[in-house]
């Protein structure tokens, strides 16, 4: 039996899911990621604009990160978002194209990075806990039915446990990513 509240449930906690998993792939584990600085703000054309808007962002080895704008103009307002964006690496200009090489990662900075992790997995675990309390309420309070609404309670629990296992599988993964050498 499926019910709209519990599909609602469903797709909020797919876009928790989605949301913590962007938020993975923007922590710097020691190797080169587009996703590192594909966002960062970039004032061009009197606007701020992300800078995968603006300028193309590839992966050239293990640890250098190239950016390449479309316009040669707006290469002094990447370079300067680029440092402005505080990622622990100093933008080298070449004249056509920004390169980021990052530094190997220390031991202390692998431990921030894995608490960085285990927080943003419990405010996932928080969004799909406030996510379960809706629709619960919605249930107990729409439902008149006392079987149908122990079994909508009881599908709800079963979803809310997938999804809370999702998270811990997503936490254990980017930690074993980010403690790898």
């Amino acid at each position: 039996m499926s019910d709209a509240r519990i599909e609602t449930f469903t797709n909020e906690a797919e876009k928790v899911m989605a949301y913590l998993h962007a938020e993975f792939s923007k922590l710097q584990t020691g190797r080169a990621n587009a996703a590192l600085v594909e966002n960062v703000v970039v004032e061009a054309y009197g606007q701020n604009q992300a800078l995968k808007a603006i300028a193309g962002v590839s992966v050239q080895d293990a640890k250098t990160i190239v950016v390449q704008p479309w316009d040669a103009g707006t290469l002094a307002a990447v370079e300067a978002a680029l440092t402005k964006a505080d990622l622990g690496v100093s933008p080298v200009n070449d004249g056509s194209v920004i390169r980021l090489t990052l530094p190997p990662m220390t031991e202390e900075r692998r431990q921030q990075l894995v608490k960085v992790v285990h927080q943003l997995a419990e405010e996932g675990r928080i969004s799909i806990r406030q996510q379960r309390q809706t629709a619960h309420d919605d249930i107990k309070d729409n439902e008149k039915d006392e079987d149908v609404r122990y079994t909508l309670l009881e599908e709800l629990e079963k979803a809310v446990k997938a999804s809370n296992e999702k998270i811990d599988v997503s936490k254990k993964q980017k930690e074993e990513e980010v403690m790898t050498v």
